[in-house]
């Protein structure tokens, strides 16, 4: 077989090591060209790592890549630009002052007197962009345009450098769903103009709207690769996990009590000193979930930690049980009721260096049982912690190995038992699922669920819709620090929500 008629990409016995991991295992992957073709896996699954190898910012260990059928070797990023590959980072690498001409010709800018042919570079972005349906205005300031024109950007910057092989690395994750749209039209349409597409993803759904192939990793492994039309999310979750996985919520209907936590005009400032919040509003009730859905950076972190004693409010009330705690410290706040699953597990949410239970009594520590006075009584806090690993299904060495070496997973998990463990009334769950597999969403969804069947109030921030759409009994709608709509999830659309999460009315 011509196999260079039919592969864009090859990448044969991949290998790379890491002080202490494996994160590509023997792994062979082949795209076809003209084909979108998605990498899927759970974060730390290798997905980016073997792509930053074809990118050219790491070294395989072993194993060989060819393009269109020739050996190649890619050491650093100029190689592979030089070689037709163009790579859009999850963080974008643009410059915010520079204009989006500036942005896209920088590194090899049209000259004129040893000087910026602005002209030119305008002239080049515009011919481009029409020529790849790519619409953008070329002298806007980055800092002045959404992230999807950003987005666009990228994908520009790429095809003016001659990209025939787009790595799209986790794309969708800051988009609204009008702009996931937006991006899969792109995608389809570089596609007819022959481009080839590797999309890495940990989103289910996703891939199967977009891709013709589907090439699963797990724990650095590679587990199959599967024709779109010949497989479904299921079977994907199952592939990703290594189980059969729920991916349906069962939400029974369940009638919420009274406010337990009010939030009047409530501001705040982010850590660079620019209001975050502006006149937040919001009720939360016994026995409900409350969904807080917006583009990330909207002023979800700072209302988290505004209402959880991490930060200051400048104006506004936070009334917990009727009593204003506004500006009281975290410690107040917990002994009000209130736990806390934090959206940085590793920096807010454990000490990496503590035992798994000395992190399970963390905001306890220092009461009875296990506390006297100055004395910690170690019993006590073995006997609770090994309880919680078992009710919580923390998967571990024991309990007295460092938290530093649990999975993602098992971390949050080690969370979750420690704030849902104190019996709160009101649970503040930031992110709660972010970067994990879909079997330990699962779980994550089922806990915060019995919380909510219990009668406990629930404040869900996520990035995530589908999510917020699963879970949430009512969905307040975040934009630029302001609450702009709620809305009923069993009555919402994704483009309703999208269109409030991007600043319009709906």
């Amino acid at each position: 077989m011509d196999t260079e008629a039919l592969y864009a990409v090859e990448m044969r016995h991949i290998t790379k090591r890491f002080p202490g991991v494996l994160a590509n295992d023997d792994i062979t992957f082949s795209v076809l060209k003209g084909e979108i073709h998605a990498l899927l896996g759970e974060n730390g699954a290798g997905k980016t790592t073997l792509m930053n190898i074809l990118y050219g910012l790491y070294k395989q260990d072993s194993g060989d890549i060819y393009l269109n059928g020739q050996k190649v070797d890619i050491t650093e990023p100029n190689d592979a630009i030089r070689l037709g590959i163009g790579m859009i980072h999850q963080h974008f690498m643009l410059i915010p002052p520079f204009t989006v001409a500036e942005n896209v010709v920088l590194g090899i800018e049209p000259e004129k007197n040893l000087l910026l042919d602005r002209e030119k570079a305008i002239k080049d972005v515009e011919e481009i962009s029409q020529k790849y349906g790519l619409i953008v205005d070329p002298k806007a300031k980055i800092q002045d345009v959404s992230v999807g024109i950003g987005q666009r950007v990228e994908i520009l910057k790429a095809l003016y450098r001659g990209a025939e092989i787009l790595i799209l690395d986790e794309p969708t994750a800051v988009l609204t769903p009008q702009e996931v749209e937006e991006l899969f039209k792109i995608m389809r349409s570089l596609k007819e103009e022959g481009k080839t597409i590797i999309f890495i993803t940990h989103k289910l759904k996703e891939p199967m709207a977009t891709c013709n192939r589907i090439t699963v990793l797990r724990k650095g492994t590679l587990v199959g690769t599967v024709d779109t039309g010949k497989t479904d999310i299921s079977q994907l979750a199952k592939m990703m996990v290594g189980r059969e996985v729920i991916m349906e919520v069962e939400k029974p209907p369940h009638q919420p009590g009274e406010p337990v936590m009010t939030v009047k005009e409530l501001e705040a400032y982010n850590d660079l000193g620019i209001k975050a919040l502006r006149g937040v509003n919001l009720i939360l009730r016994k026995g409900e979930i409350l969904g807080i859905a917006g583009v990330e950076g909207n002023g979800q972190l700072e209302l988290v930690e505004t209402l959880t004693g991490l930060r200051k409010a400048s104006a506004g009330k936070i009334l917990i049980h009727g009593e204003e705690m506004t500006n009281h410290s975290a410690r107040n706040i917990i002994e009000a009721g209130v736990s806390h699953i934090p959206e940085d597990r590793r920096k807010r949410g454990l000490i990496l260096d503590f035992s798994l239970a000395e992190n399970l009594i963390l905001g306890s520590h220092f009461k009875a049982p296990f506390s006297h006075g100055f004395q910690m009584d170690y019993d006590s806090v073995y006997d609770y912690a090994g309880d919680l690993v078992d009710a919580f299904d923390i998967r571990t060495t024991g309990i007295h190995s460092q938290v530093k070496y649990l999975s993602g997973g098992n971390m949050q998990k080690v969370i979750v038992a420690r704030e849902l463990g104190r019996e709160p009334d009101i649970i503040i769950a930031s992110q709660p699922t972010r970067g994990l597999d879909v079997g330990a969403i699962e779980y994550i969804h089922q806990k915060i669920l019995e919380m909510r069947n219990g009668n406990k109030a629930v404040l869900l921030v996520s990035a995530d819709l589908d999510e917020i759409l699963s879970l949430a009994d009512r969905i307040a709608v975040i934009y630029e620090g302001k609450i702009v709509g709620e809305r009923d999830p069993r009555t919402v659309t994704e483009e309703e929500l999208g269109l409030l999460m991007a600043g319009g009315s709906a």
